[in-house]
């Protein structure tokens, strides 16, 4: 190296003075798009940015120390020869220092904090290297999303949806999904395609409608009651003719039956009156078969809706439609996908009900009250319907017919991607259902126009600089009022690919029902990630506050106020219970009251409108800010945000339930040590790999890929792997349903005080009542549930060979 070039550099490095890139917009003339274009602050030519350590995406300054300026005078003076050793000690003296610095700001970034979710709004996002913007700080993403996400017309395109008629496997199902695929082709997407299922749905027998009918002491029909709707009904219901006594068991929960008997009325062989509300249609009806009931009618009572007169109440006269599989999908095809009408042993689905159950207005539901007899309910259980008191029974005898008959349809679902920019192969996807029983507003109306919206938004921003970093991808789903069969067929279609390739899932369903209360029906490693969210969100219901100011306005607990587990009947919840993938729900909702509209013919885009006083456009155009930003953070950070500690709090409370029975289990020579172990070694390898991450480079693509594979699956590994998919397809240990599961444990557990006789949650987890505390059943389930969860800690270990349990 000649002496010019190591004087040139040793003057570049003197002059080494980071300056931050600032972004700002210029209107490009001639379109009504704002393009992004970066401007660098007056500085020397060939100025570098600063220098980033910290892995957790917070950018600091450029801690590398600076050499003195050179004293030129001295430089002459000591002539040529001196030249090569002050030119070496200077770049020893730069380096040392150098190195320094960057061990002390290392050093820093391990008192960031525990959390490894918290992005500064520093954050900035490299560009591609074939891309000729420049750095885009989270900030600038944030201002370009809300710019063009406020070009839209969201309220227009809720009222257009909600006109259109849309039940699955009709012909306006399929000129909306055409006209929805040929919106998304329209935008700057990579890849636009459909899918079609061909899945078995129930409807009513067009020309033998479901019938209720008065039968007399020896069981002679007398008159029939009259069902106004005689389209509203219960897909999925056992067929046939139920006949028995009526009882009144409040909400149809397994508490519930459990408290009517308790009173000396039995449910066995007799038809019962359940109020809407609290609990799934399925589990109800799941829990009325447990108990032994013939069949169950689902009405609306007034006292579970706003009493405010000023608010839109439903009719009388009105009946709620609602599914009873207690699963979702087709539930002809267990665990198995319903491509190509292929035809698969002659197998159902363990949730579909063997009782038929059927909707009835709270006009109907008054005449049967007023005729039941036996003791008065309890205070509690007392409704508005206008009977007074509310009795248990049994009362009359009634004769239930349900006609329904089973048609092969076809459902398709659309897609819409953005390819990611490094991590291609790794997607976050978002999805709302298309489909309607009836007007479907708020069910399915908002959620499909927030999706085009979001699309359009994206759109717009890949075409002025934006490139994430995994894909994104667009789904409208179908036959969602099915039980998201629509989703779900596409999970069993693709499963081994999406449990290796899926992030995370976030739904639109149900996002708009009211705007008092703000819920988050979540899996635990997207809360602190919602948290961050919340606090970038305007209220669209309280000037001047953000989201998260408004949920903790009342409460300092905002997750307590926030945070639900998420509800089979949603979407998301097959993501993660049977796919492994953390999901999202979120929900606006009324305070206190439900939205009394949700699965009725009243569910207009008007009535929504009304019921929100005019601010539907404000509480959706929130929803779609909270969803993109979420989009965008887990797209394009280099590090995942999300938190894979927190499970190890979630199986500390659980086994916290478990605790006050280990004497009882001492008694019988049986130890809960080995699943506190398994625990342990989860918590363990969680703190090892985020420290592993504090102290790596952010820089180092390939490591940050690694990380991101083994924080990306968390949520697979509590998939158990000792059970079968097709038997029992939610396989997860804390979500799922069946033997294998932390609840179905508890529930077991707890009989060792109960007897077994009847235990109301032994009838929730679909345990057999009576049967008792069963040794050699409550050894395999420890096993299974110890197992999945040592398994889990394993693969946040890493490799093998870093694999260090204490087992």
């Amino acid at each position: 190296m000649s002496m010019e070039r190591l004087w040139g550099l040793l003057q570049r490095t003197q002059r080494l003075s980071p300056r931050p890139s600032q972004t700002i917009y210029k209107r490009v003339e001639g379109t009504r798009q704002w393009r992004l274009e970066e401007e660098e602050e007056e500085g020397e030519e060939g100025a570098e940015p600063a220098a980033h350590f910290c892995p957790m995406e917070l950018r600091g300054p450029d801690l590398g120390s600076r050499a003195g300026r050179p004293n030129l005078g001295l430089w002459a003076a000591t002539g040529r020869k001196a030249a090569p050793y002050l030119v070496l000690t200077a770049l020893l003296i730069f380096t040392g220092a150098f190195l320094l610095g960057y061990v002390a700001f290392r050093g820093s970034c391990q008192a960031c904090g525990d959390d490894v979710l918290v992005v500064s709004e520093d954050v900035n996002y490299e560009p591609g290297p074939d891309s000729h913007q420049g750095t885009l700080y989270w900030s600038d993403l944030q201002a370009m999303f809300l710019r063009f996400l406020g070009e839209g017309r969201l309220e227009d395109t809720i009222r257009q949806i909600s006109l259109r008629k849309r039940m699955a496997g009709s012909a306006g199902m399929a000129a909306l999904a055409q006209d929805i695929r040929g919106a998304l082709s329209s935008q700057k997407l990579d890849h636009v395609w459909m899918d079609t299922h061909y899945v078995g749905l129930q409807f009513p027998h067009p020309a033998h409608p479901n019938t209720l009918h008065w039968v007399d002491a020896a069981d002679k029909l007398g008159d029939p009651l009259p069902l106004e709707d005689h389209d509203v009904y219960c897909p999925y219901s056992a067929t046939g003719n139920a006949t028995g006594e009526l009882v009144y068991a409040h909400y149809g929960r397994p508490e519930d039956l459990q408290d009517l008997r308790a009173r000396g009325v039995e449910t066995a062989g007799r038809l019962l009156l359940v109020r809407l509300g609290e609990i799934s249609f399925a589990q109800k009806v799941a829990s009325a078969q447990d108990f032994g009931a013939g069949g169950v009618l689902i009405y609306p009572d007034p006292a579970d809706f706003s009493q405010d007169p000023h608010k839109l109440g439903l009719s009388s006269h009105r009946a709620v439609y609602g599914h009873v599989h207690l699963g979702t999908g087709d539930p002809y095809t267990p665990g198995f996908p319903s491509f190509n009408q292929t035809q698969f042993p002659p197998v159902q689905s363990s949730g579909l009900p063997n009782i038929p159950a059927q909707p009835i207005s709270a006009d109907i539901a008054s005449l049967l009250l007023r005729k039941l007899q036996g003791p008065v309910a309890p205070q509690e259980w007392q409704g508005r319907l206008p009977v007074s008191p509310y009795r248990l029974g049994p009362g009359p005898g009634l004769r239930l017919g349900v006609n329904n008959h089973r048609v092969s349809t076809p459902i398709s679902n659309i897609f819409g991607c953005i390819e990611g920019r490094s991590e291609p192969d790794h997607y976050v996807v978002i999805g709302a259902q298309r489909d309607a029983w009836g007007p479907g507003a708020a069910k399915s109306a908002v959620g499909t126009a927030i999706l085009l919206e979001l699309v359009r938004t994206f759109s717009s921003m890949v075409s002025n600089g934006f490139q994430p970093r995994r894909s994104l991808l667009f789904i409208s789903w179908d036959g969602g009022d099915f039980g998201s069969v629509g989703s779900t067929e596409w999970l069993e279609g693709y499963l081994s690919v999406l449990h290796l390739k899926a992030v995370v899932y976030v739904s639109l369903d149900n996002a708009v029902l009211g705007d008092d209360k703000f819920h988050a029906k979540t899996s635990p490693l997207l809360i602190s990630l919602i948290e961050n969210i919340l606090k970038q969100v305007d209220s669209p219901n309280r000037s001047g506050q953000t989201l998260f100011e408004q949920v903790t306005f009342n409460s300092h607990s905002w997750d307590a106020e926030v945070i639900r587990p998420l509800p089979m009947d949603s979407s998301a919840y097959s993501f993660t219970a049977f796919a492994g993938v953390p999901a999202v729900e979120f929900s606006f909702m009324e305070d206190g009251q439900a939205y009394p509209f949700l699965h009725t013919k009243d569910d207009t885009y008007e009535n929504l409108h009304t019921m929100l006083r005019g601010r539907l456009p404000a509480v959706a155009q929130a929803v779609a800010q909270l969803a993109g930003q979420l989009l965008i953070r887990l797209s394009h950070d280099h590090l995942l945000p999300l938190d894979f500690g927190r499970y190890g709090d979630v199986v500390l409370k659980h086994i916290g339930s478990l605790n006050e029975f280990s004497g009882d289990l001492k008694a019988r020579g049986l130890t809960l040590q080995w699943v506190y172990s398994a625990r342990g070694d989860y918590i363990r390898a969680a703190e090892k790999l985020r420290k592993e991450i504090y102290s790596s480079e952010e820089s180092d693509e390939r490591l940050m890929r690694m990380y991101n594979v083994r924080i990306m699956r968390v949520e697979f590994y509590f998939l158990s792997q000792y059970v079968s998919p097709a038997d029992s397809p939610f396989r997860h240990i804390f979500l799922g349903r069946g033997d294998h599961t932390l609840g179905a444990l508890l529930d077991h557990v707890r009989l060792l005080r109960s007897g077994g006789s009847g235990d109301p949650g032994a009838a929730a987890s679909r345990v057999a009542p009576g049967l008792g505390f069963q040794e050699s059943r409550f050894r395999r389930q420890l096993a299974l549930l110890t197992w999945t969860l040592q398994g889990a800690a394993n693969a946040l270990s890493g490799d093998v060979w870093n694999i260090d349990n204490n087992f």
